[in-house]
C-alpha cells in the first residue's frame, strides 16, 4: 500500500509544481490560462507551437522557469512509474489478490478524484496563487506582471496586430495626424516590413503600407478601424469615432460619485 500512496504523493507535488511555475510565468506578462498551459506543456513535455516556443525562448525569465520545469518534469516520470508499477505487485498469497487489488485500485483512484477536485478548486487555486504570488515578490526575482490583467484584456479591451495596406486611411499619415489617441485607439508599436521594431511609436512616427501594428483598445473600434477606406468617408468615421469616445467618457464621468 506504500508504492499507492507515493504515487499519490508524486501526482500532488507535479500539480503543486505547475501551479507554482504558472504564476511565475504569468508574472512575467503573459495572461493566466496561458500560462497555465506553457507549464502544463513543459512539465510534461508535450512542446510548443513555434510562436510560443519564441515567446519563452526569448524572455531569460521564462526560459528559467521553463528549463526548471522540463528537468522536473522528467523526475516525476522516473519515479511515478515505478511507484504505479509497484503499487499492483506484492499483494500477497493468490487467495488475497483480488481484494487487495480492489482495495489499491479504490485508494488509488478516490486519490486522483481528491487531487483533481483540489486542482479544479476556485478557492484553492486563489489560495495557492496568492501564497506563490507573495513568495515570487519576496525573493524579488519577478518584478513584471500580468499585462493582460492590468490591461483589462477580455473586458471589452483587447491588443491585437493590425496590417496595413495600400489605400486605407491610415496609410501615409503620421499617428499625430491621425490622432488616433482620440477615438480610443492606441498604437503600441509598429513593426516595419524590414524586421525594425519602434516601440511606443511618436507622434512624427509615419505608418506604410505594410507595417503591422500592436494596437490597443476597444475590439469594435480595432474592427472600425481595419474597415476605414481612405477619403472623405474615412475622415467622417474617424469624427464619429471621436464623438463616440467624448460621449463614452462623458457618461463614464456622470456615472462616477463625487
Amino acid at each position: 500500500m506504500f508504492a499507492v500512496y507515493s504515487t499519490l504523493i508524486v501526482f500532488a507535488v507535479s500539480l503543486i509544481v505547475i501551479r507554482v511555475a504558472t504564476v511565475g510565468l504569468a508574472m512575467t506578462g503573459i495572461s493566466k490560462d496561458l500560462a497555465h498551459f506553457q507549464a502544463l506543456s513543459a512539465f510534461t513535455g508535450s512542446g510548443f507551437t513555434t510562436k510560443e516556443s519564441e515567446d519563452i525562448v526569448n524572455h531569460p525569465v521564462r526560459r528559467r522557469i521553463v528549463m526548471h520545469l522540463m528537468l522536473l518534469g522528467h523526475i516525476g516520470v522516473v519515479l511515478a512509474i515505478p511507484s504505479v508499477i509497484l503499487s499492483f505487485l506484492d499483494m500477497g498469497g493468490s487467495d488475497n489478490r483480488t481484494g487487495e487489488l480492489s482495495i489499491r485500485l479504490a485508494v488509488l483512484s478516490g486519490g486522483l478524484v481528491l487531487l483533481l477536485l483540489l486542482a479544479t478548486s476556485n478557492q484553492i487555486e486563489r489560495m495557492m496563487w496568492g501564497i506563490n504570488t507573495w513568495a515570487f515578490k519576496k525573493l524579488g526575482s519577478l518584478e513584471l506582471h500580468d499585462y493582460t490583467r492590468l490591461l483589462r484584456v477580455g473586458h471589452d479591451y483587447v491588443i491585437s496586430k493590425m496590417q496595413v495596406h495600400q489605400g486605407e486611411w491610415i496609410a501615409g499619415h503620421t499617428l499625430q495626424e491621425l490622432a488616433l489617441n482620440h477615438e480610443g485607439v492606441l498604437v503600441l508599436g509598429v513593426e516595419r516590413p524590414t524586421g525594425e521594431y519602434l516601440g511606443a511609436p511618436r507622434g512624427s512616427t509615419r505608418l506604410q503600407a505594410g507595417d503591422c501594428l500592436v494596437v490597443y483598445g476597444r475590439q469594435e473600434s480595432l474592427l472600425s478601424l481595419v474597415q476605414r477606406e481612405a477619403g472623405i468617408e474615412g475622415n467622417i468615421e474617424h469624427m464619429l469615432a471621436v464623438t463616440r469616445q467624448l460621449d463614452e467618457h462623458q457618461a463614464e464621468s456622470d456615472d462616477t460619485p463625487n
